[in-house]
């Protein structure tokens, strides 16, 4: 692989239906409401791109911009799928995506991400940083599934969840 690609993997088991958790993953604009390490975000005024600042424990601001793939993205079908695809680019550039299925009474929550460092303080960083990189990207995922978890277990405690109206 060469030294400035990266492919990332997590998996989320999630106190959540397929349907729920689609939801909340389709308005990236608002992962700042329960994801701490997105730090902004918006959308574009097409609704199918944007663009976030992102910051996990390294003392980096990574700026990206996100444009929805045609095609296939989609909610979960009648077996409970759901697949969304995004192209990615700014500091990195490539894809990333999530597919959902039922897992239990909740949702199992695969995302992968298959990226090129472009900018140059990020391609310095990446030769030998990139076991650190690499841990930064692990502990960002690890608080997302963590924040997104607790987010929806409160809205089914009655209590807003992520995209609600307080």
């Amino acid at each position: 692989m060469h030294p400035y690609h990266y492919r990332f993997r997590s998996r989320w088991l999630l106190p959540a239906p397929p349907r729920r958790v689609y939801a909340v993953l389709a308005r990236p604009e608002e992962y700042p409401l329960w994801w701490p390490q997105v730090r902004a975000a918006r959308t574009a005024p097409d609704g199918r791109s944007g663009s976030a600042r992102i910051r996990s424990v390294l003392p980096y601001d990574l700026r990206v911009t996100i444009r929805e793939m045609p095609g296939p993205s989609r909610g979960p079908g009648p077996d409970g799928v759901g697949v969304l695809r995004a192209a990615v680019g700014g500091d990195i550039r490539g894809e990333l995506g999530w597919r959902l299925s039922p897992w239990g009474a909740g949702t199992l929550a695969e995302f992968e991400q298959r990226v090129e460092v472009v900018t140059l303080p990020l391609r310095l960083m990446s030769l030998p940083g990139r076991p650190l990189l690499r841990l930064n990207h692990r502990l960002m995922m690890r608080a997302g599934e963590r924040a997104l978890r607790a987010a929806l277990t409160r809205a089914e405690d009655g209590a807003p969840g992520p995209g609600e109206a307080v």
